[in-house]
């Protein structure tokens, strides 16, 4: 069992990179192999920050916990215990402190200056939200709430953190929703200058001119609160590239300049749905005379193949052919990549029970189907046995 160390290098030097520590114990969780280090630069997964990622010993570092009261370093391969080096995946670690301590400001402000409490912060792979105790926000608000964000990210506020005995905090201007259940030690807080004061066990940037920028992307209701979408610092660089490598497509395809996309997209969109009606209407026609065309052959049982025709199709043309006429049953398919598709229909004049006729020709055609009254569809695994299929309806109707 991990006993629990005095891990301070992650807290204490959230920029370091390479730590030279020592595997203090070696183990494994079900499957997966695990480190225990003396001291550790790589953050275990708490308070809506993700877990780090890195290496030990050059093996990758998968996921960091707390367990048992100490930090698991889960690993791809098992690591010896003993002296090992340690180093931080830095661009995935600055990424989430930009995002982190642009939460805590964005907290601050929309508690202080709108009267918007934050109940909830998700750090996720590609945008970030907080869970605001306001029905909804308008938005001009947004807008307002973000002028906010950019003026303090501009005054460069130093961040800082110190640790405090629980007995102080009374007497503090904390935010906090309340430490963990059982929890005993020095509490740690983070601190933007003048800005805010809270509790928090995550790594942070040390001045929030670092965050760069804020981007808030949008709000949706939740739990009679609102979700609040956000981006910063290099994460917003990189989407604003994505977008921007978007636009130059569209613009490539659409021929039209970034603040005509939408229209024009729009434009294409309803003469393509035109398009696909008067196909359709097209379509329809064409059925009518095909199911005409072949209700007019000899004989009680109409058949015919397709290639790449879907079941709506085969079931809606051999209605059709039945309807057109009432003493036959039109038997349709359709070869369908490795096999088939089929379609029974018969005409209200046919007494056969078709239902019956229908499993005799699936079982035939080495498939399964079913319907209902004078309609039956089904899959087939071949269609060689069709000759065999058409004689046995041919049979159980007669003459017509």
């Amino acid at each position: 069992m991990g006993v629990m160390r005095h891990i301070v290098s992650y807290e204490a030097e959230p920029y370091r990179r390479e730590l030279d520590t020592r595997v203090v114990e070696a183990g494994r969780e079900g499957e997966r192999p695990y480190a225990v280090l003396e001291d550790t630069i790589l953050y275990p997964e708490g308070g809506g920050q993700p877990a780090d990622r890195g290496s030990i010993a050059g093996v990758a570092v998968l996921d960091v916990q707390r367990r048992e009261g100490a930090v698991r370093h889960y690993l791809e391969q098992p690591v010896a215990a003993g002296d090992a080096a340690v180093k931080l995946d830095w661009r995935r670690r600055f990424d989430h402190m930009q995002q982190h301590t642009a939460q805590h400001l964005l907290t601050a402000l929309a508690d202080d200056r709108f009267g918007w409490p934050t109940t909830a912060f998700h750090l996720g792979e590609a945008t970030c939200d907080v869970e605001l105790d306001v029905p909804s926000l308008a938005p001009v608000e947004l807008e307002l709430l973000e002028e906010t964000v950019a003026a303090e990210v501009r005054a460069a506020r130093p961040v800082t953190s110190r640790r405090v005995h629980p007995e102080a905090l009374p007497k503090l201007p904390v935010r906090t929703r309340g430490l963990p259940a059982g929890f005993t030690g020095d509490v740690r807080l983070v601190e933007i200058a003048g800005v805010d004061l809270n509790t928090c066990g995550g790594t942070h940037v040390r001045s929030t001119a670092e965050i760069e920028a804020v981007k808030l992307l949008g709000v949706e209701p939740l739990r009679g609160g609102t979700r609040l979408h956000f981006v910063a610092g290099a994460r917003l660089r990189r989407r604003l590239g994505a977008h921007e490598a978007r636009n130059a497509a569209l613009r490539a395809l659409l021929g039209a300049p970034d603040d005509e996309l939408a229209a024009v997209a729009e434009a294409k969109l309803g003469q393509l749905h035109a398009g696909e009606k008067r196909l359709r209407a097209a379509e329809e026609e064409l059925a009518g005379a095909l199911a005409e065309a072949l209700a007019a052959r000899p004989g009680a049982v109409v058949a015919a193949g397709f290639e790449g025709k879907d079941a709506a199709f085969l079931q809606r043309l051999a209605r059709q052919v039945a309807a057109a006429a009432p003493g036959k049953v039109a038997l349709l398919t359709s070869a369908a990549g490795g096999g088939a598709l089929f379609a029974l229909a018969a005409g209200e004049a046919v007494t056969a029970d078709l239902q019956a006729l229908g499993r005799e020709v699936a079982a035939l055609l080495g498939g399964r189907g079913g319907g209902a009254g004078r309609a039956f569809q089904g899959k087939a695994a071949s269609l060689a046995a069709l000759p065999l299929a058409v004689e046995r309806l041919t049979a159980a109707l007669g003459p017509v």
